[in-house]
């Protein structure tokens, strides 16, 4: 089966007209999900128009969100905000913004792909097509999609430029937090952490500085903040019984419109202490398996076998145990399955499939039945549980396959990690693993 599989996906076989059909399929779905954006219901685009046109403006105006007055994003996220505007004289604001997003992730996506001669290369690139199709206009009309390129490329370049990666995830990061649970994994699994790390708080300090010196430092961390004051947002995995309490029209249990932030969150019996809850979980959580990465280093497990999984069930704790639960949030998966795929395909199969399945379902939340999500209506509802089903069996699995990460015979060495014949990181970089027949 594998070698059917292998001879299907060959490159040789995988060009029509000169090009790889990967490129050509990744063109088509782009132009695809940015048409989608203008057809399908709910606004698939109102943030880009609604909120990122507004807040650009007003940037230019001396009103800097994070810096004058308090952002539920970092301050760098308001840098992509204002750059469409470099293109406002040619096109409006919403098409000026999926012209950057389309070029980013032509950027990333060929980066990847390279010359299409590889294998591995080309099953990472299909991945990224595949789900970018499944997800929809929500994986390009938000600020999240600015980081999937971004982290795409730092795991591309991580095994032979740790510090070009390192500051790669923390711009990620200062853009929508997300990226950093990439850089947490990275530290952990790699022992080039240092060669990661450093650059990245070197980045972190020179942004913290511009906004202090901006006359930001009283909102430098307001995105957290303001975070923390969110109610559970009706997509929210954490927010699943309170969706079938709306629904069953139990008392109290509503989905309600909060103008402050503009996004619906559900009410219900005990929901402030839960939502009070969520973020020391997301917290405890994160922590937890960052340490059980920490013990599998120790006891000798493999870079190549460490990194992809923590990576994946890092990212996946930040969306699970999420009070926000934007359908956005599922791009994050992208690059830590990619990071899979290069790194050793062993065990991938199920984790980037449910991936895909986890995609389709949330274009089937947002926007197609957007509506019926609202009304907690019994079809929406079912679907929404089983997108929150695969989110959660996914991290339980991922955190039951680090658990059970074999230790590598001659790595420990009195409880120390020490190198097997000058094996590391390095030699695992994207397209090494050709060898493998």
């Amino acid at each position: 089966m594998k070698r059917v599989l292998g001879s299907l996906i060959s490159p040789e076989r995988l060009r029509v007209l000169g090009l790889p059909v990967p490129w050509i399929a990744f063109a088509l779905v782009q132009l695809f999900v940015l048409w989608e954006g203008w057809v399908l219901p709910n606004q698939p685009m109102g943030d880009v128009y609604n909120v990122y046109g507004p807040w650009s403006s007003q940037a230019l105006q001396g009103r800097v969100v994070g810096v004058t007055e308090p952002w539920v994003y970092p301050p760098v996220a308001l840098v992509p905000m204002l750059l469409p505007r470099l293109l406002v004289l040619i096109t409006d604001y919403t098409m000026a913004w999926a012209v950057m997003v389309v070029i980013l992730n032509f950027i990333g996506f060929g980066m990847l792909l390279g010359r299409g001669t590889s294998r591995t290369r080309v099953l990472a690139a299909s991945f990224w097509v595949l789900f970018a199709l499944a997800l929809g206009p929500i994986g390009l009309y938000r600020i999240d999609a600015v980081t999937v390129p971004l982290a795409v490329i730092a795991v591309l370049i991580i095994a032979r430029h740790p510090r070009i990666a390192g500051v790669l995830f923390a711009i990620g990061a200062w853009i929508k937090i997300w990226p950093g649970a990439m850089l947490v994994a990275a530290v952990v699994a790699l022992r080039s952490r240092w060669r990661v790390l450093v650059p990245a708080i070197v980045f972190s300090c020179a942004v913290m500085l511009v906004v202090v010196l901006g006359g930001g430092a009283g909102h430098l961390f307001g995105f957290l903040t303001t975070q923390s004051d969110r109610g559970l947002q009706v997509e929210a995995p954490v927010s699943t019984p309170y969706t079938w309490a709306a629904m069953l029209r139990l008392p109290g249990a509503a989905v309600v419109y909060n103008q402050d932030i503009v996004t619906f969150q559900v009410t219900g019996a005990g929901d402030d202490v839960v939502s009070a809850l969520t973020t020391p979980l997301l917290v405890l959580v994160a922590a937890a398996i960052a340490i059980i990465g920490v013990v599998k280093v120790r006891a000798g497990v493999s870079e190549r076998r460490l990194l992809s999984p923590l990576a994946l069930a890092l990212v996946l704790a930040f969306i699970v145990c999420n009070k926000v639960g934007s359908p956005q949030f599922q791009i994050w998966l992208i690059a830590p399955v990619v990071l899979w795929i290069l790194w050793g395909r062993r065990g991938v199969l199920p984790y980037a499939l449910l991936s895909i399945a986890s995609a389709l379902l949330t274009q089937f939340i947002y926007p197609i039945m957007y509506d019926r999500v609202l009304t907690a209506h019994v079809s929406a509802v079912l679907v929404l549980t089983a997108r929150n089903a695969i989110l959660v069996g996914m991290l339980i699995a991922l955190i039951v396959r680090l658990v059970r990460l074999p230790v590598a015979p001659g790595m420990v060495q009195a409880g120390i990690t020490v190198p097997v014949a000058g094996i590391d990181a390095s030699t695992f970089a994207a397209g090494e693993e050709e060898r493998q027949p």
